[in-house]
């Protein structure tokens, strides 16, 4: 990895491209905040789990387990499970971006999807280092603006059911899902984790289903990988 510095044209087009990265991404949080209220969670737990979780997908499984009238515990682990790829993110970045100290507990709070795609191709240190921190940055302050705006509009709505909002969780969890089924592997995975989830609702508290689809697509991942090795 080269630590060569960058040039002034160089910096600006990364700063405009991270910043047009966390607008996109930060606007989104005003449907978290409005489906976080609608699942029955007050503005100020809903703009908690933004500040302290910070990770879209396991935000949304949270308090879609929680709408659907699951154990908080469900949705916690379901949270956890979705949460883990950022692991993966940090190993990868770690020696990319060589922060230590501070630097390296308070990056770890912006590792996010968006961050680490901002960074992880680019061919110098400063760069990435740029890429992540303008993306990271921007994104979490935008995210939860957002969501506070949006707990609060939710909040003023009243009963969301009357707006159809109750079916947002499921439409936010598709709309994150979408992008990633361009391979057929993702497609495959995605169909055997729906099945085993609708197969055992009948039978399984609210969350539970979550968390076997999940565990499919974990069983699937290190049987590809084996397979890949």
């Amino acid at each position: 990895m080269s630590d060569a510095p960058l040039e002034p044209r160089a910096r600006s087009a990364i700063i405009r491209d991270s910043l047009g990265v966390g607008v996109a991404t930060g606007a989104y949080g005003v449907s978290f905040g409005a489906i976080s209220v609608a699942s029955g969670l007050s503005v100020a737990q809903t703009c908690a789990l933004s500040l302290l979780v910070f990770t879209g997908a396991s935000q949304f499984a949270l308090v879609g387990v929680v709408a659907a009238g699951g154990a908080p515990i469900s949705g916690a682990l379901t949270a956890l499970l979705l949460g883990t790829r950022n692991t993966l993110y940090g190993l990868r970045l770690a020696p990319l971006l060589a922060w230590r100290g501070v630097r390296r507990v308070l990056a770890a709070h912006v590792l996010i999807d968006e961050s680490t795609a901002m960074s992880v191709t680019r061919e110098t240190r400063d760069a990435a280092r740029l890429g992540f921190l303008v993306t990271g940055v921007s994104v979490f302050v935008l995210w939860n603006v957002a969501t506070f705006a949006g707990a609060v509009a939710g909040n003023e709505l009243g009963d969301p059911r009357r707006y159809g909002l109750d079916a947002a969780v499921g439409a936010a969890f598709l709309a994150l899902l979408w992008p990633r089924l361009h391979r057929r592997r993702n497609r495959l995975v995605a169909v055997a984790a729906a099945a085993v989830a609708l197969g055992i609702v009948p039978m399984a508290p609210a969350g539970v289903p979550v968390l076997a689809a999940a565990g499919v697509a974990l069983v699937a991942g290190v049987l590809t990988r084996e397979r890949d090795a």
